[in-house]
Parts: C-alpha cells; structure tokens; sequence
C-alpha cells in the first residue's frame, strides 16, 4: 500500500461521495452518447490528487462539509476537462492505459465533452453559494489557459533557463494545486494567513510534481506512457536538460545548444541531448530542487501544530517526489 492510498483511506468516505456528486452531475445528459461517454471515462479516473487536496484543506480548516464536496468536484472536473482538451492538442491515442475520447471517437467530440465537464465544474462552484470560489476557479481557468500558451511560445523559440521554466510551471501546473487547497479553504472559512501558508505549500508542491513528471521523458518506461523525448519532439526543454546546457564549460555544450536550436529533431538528435542531460547530472539536479522544495515547504507549515492532516500533506508531497508514474 502506498503512502497514497493511507491517505485516501483515512477520508474514504469522503472521496467516495464526490466521485458520486461528480457521476450525479455529469450523468444527467438527455444525451445517451454524452452518458456513455462520460461513464467510459469515469471509469478511468487517475489518482484524484488534486479533488484530494480540496478535501484535505478542508479537513484542515475544520471539517469536510457538502461545500468543501463541490468545491473539490469543481476543481476535478475543471482539471479533467483540460486533461480532454490536452489529448486532442496533443493527438494522445492513450490516458492512464486507456483509450483517449479522441481517439475513440474524434476531435470534435472530445472537445465538446470537455466542454461538457467545464458547464458541471461551474454547476459545482455555484451550488456552494460562494462567489469567492466562483472567482478562483475562474482565475484558475485563465492561468492553465496562459501557461499553456506559454509553453508552445517557448517550444517555438526553444530559449528558456531554469527562471522562465519555474514560472510557465508555475501557471501550467503549480497554479491548479494552490487553487485546490485555496477552495478548500474558502469553502470552510479558513483565515487568511492560515490559508496563505497553505498555497504557499500547495504552489511548492505544484512545482515538484511538473518537475517529477518531466524527468520521466528522460526513461524508458512503458508505466509512465509516453515515449522517451517525447517532450523533445514538442520543442519543450525540461529542467535536466537546462541543467546540463547551463554548464558552459563542457566539451559538448556548444553542440547541444546547436541541437536544441534545431527547426526540428530527428531521433537520434532526441536521444543524444536525453543523455547528455542524463550524463551531466540533469536528473539529479532535478531530484535536488524538488528536495529544496520539500524543505522550504515543511517549513512553511512548521509553526503550525502538528495533527492527520499536515502530516498527510507532507506524505503527499513525499509521494510525489518517489512517484515512478
């Protein structure tokens, strides 16, 4: 059992009952294809981190109540809808060893559906009666959106160092983690202090879990699902290989520069700046900052005193350092 599924355990019950709000809400289509596409991919959801941290927020500040439910179906819904938008930007076939809506069925389709998940995630953020949440998740809508964007500028230019990665990260990836404990907080009331050093630690963790995901490009390994380079062949330069072409001084570094810099990326020209970052120490240094991460956000929860909830915090991010997939 991992550390993940201690932590799913001990709020069973909770979880269980919003995977049933989220199926009561997007099961309710006089549309007989919407339902069954909908109940394909309910069946294939992933490890529900982020409706997790919803919930655990609002443990933390008191209690998981129906309006902590909706807020974490909202942001579960807000997220799988761009995980559906994704696949078809992305022409994925698979998601989580199963077959994408796109792939299935089409393009058009698929859009149309994750469109059909954002119309429920805006049900959810309603029925809590609070516009503060209406407004984060809105402000979260617009970050994933310009992080995105952000990212194909970048591919395009293939010009990017650690600072300008840590920032599209940070709206690509990290902003969806600090919206799902900012939710939680405000569906339970949470003080503003409090509630800060919580997204503080939530934007830490966000980062960690953009720069775990990014190392996997460098392997081989059928569990991740993707193919080794694959972040190379879209024109995205990760941190272990901005780490080794920051280092001037080696033999290689005006080649690989070359490399990167190329219109496009032959196979052979993936695998040599895969290892080249491998070889100079990319994925280390990788497992170095989100260390540093970890540390700088235990300390923010420090002065906090210690309870279930902050120690389930600091195991999600443990596991999401030493995650394989």
């Amino acid at each position: 059992m991992t550390t993940l599924d201690h932590i799913q355990d001990s709020i069973r019950p909770q979880i269980d009952e919003l995977n049933q709000l989220i199926a009561d809400v997007l099961l309710n289509s006089y549309s007989s294809l919407t339902n069954t596409i909908v109940t394909q991919y309910l069946h294939t959801k992933g490890k529900q981190i982020r409706p997790i941290l919803v919930l655990l927020s609002g443990k933390f500040f008191g209690g998981i109540t129906r309006k902590v439910l909706d807020a974490a179906a909202a942001i579960e819904m807000l997220h799988n809808a761009s995980l559906i938008h994704d696949d078809v930007i992305d022409r994925s076939k698979e998601r989580r060893g199963s077959p994408t809506i796109n792939s299935i069925w089409d393009n058009h389709i698929a859009v149309l559906v994750g469109d059909y998940f954002v119309g429920g995630a805006l049900k959810c953020a309603v029925n809590t009666g609070d516009v503060r949440i209406l407004n984060a998740l809105s402000r979260l809508g617009t970050d994933l959106s310009i992080g995105e964007i952000d990212q194909i500028e970048y591919a395009q230019h293939r010009d990017i160092d650690e600072q300008l990665y840590m920032r599209v990260i940070g709206r690509k990836t990290a902003s969806l983690f600090t919206s799902c404990v900012e939710l939680g907080g405000l569906a339970a009331d949470a003080p503003q202090q409090a509630l800060d050093d919580l997204k503080r630690f939530a934007q830490l963790l966000g980062l960690c879990f953009q720069i775990k995901d990014d190392t996997f490009d460098y392997f081989n390994d059928s569990a991740v699902g993707k193919p080794t380079g694959n972040d190379l062949r879209e024109g995205k330069i990760t941190l272990p290989l901005i780490y080794a072409l920051s280092q001037e001084q080696l033999p290689e570094h005006d080649e690989m520069i070359s490399l990167v810099h190329k219109s496009e990326l032959t196979d052979d020209n993936i695998m040599r700046l895969v290892n080249f970052a491998k070889d100079n120490g990319g994925i280390e240094y990788a497992q170095t900052v989100m260390e540093n991460l970890r540390q700088q956000a235990e300390a923010i929860m420090a002065p906090y005193e210690p309870n279930d909830t902050i120690t389930d915090f600091k195991r999600i991010f443990r596991f999401i350092i030493d995650r394989n997939k």
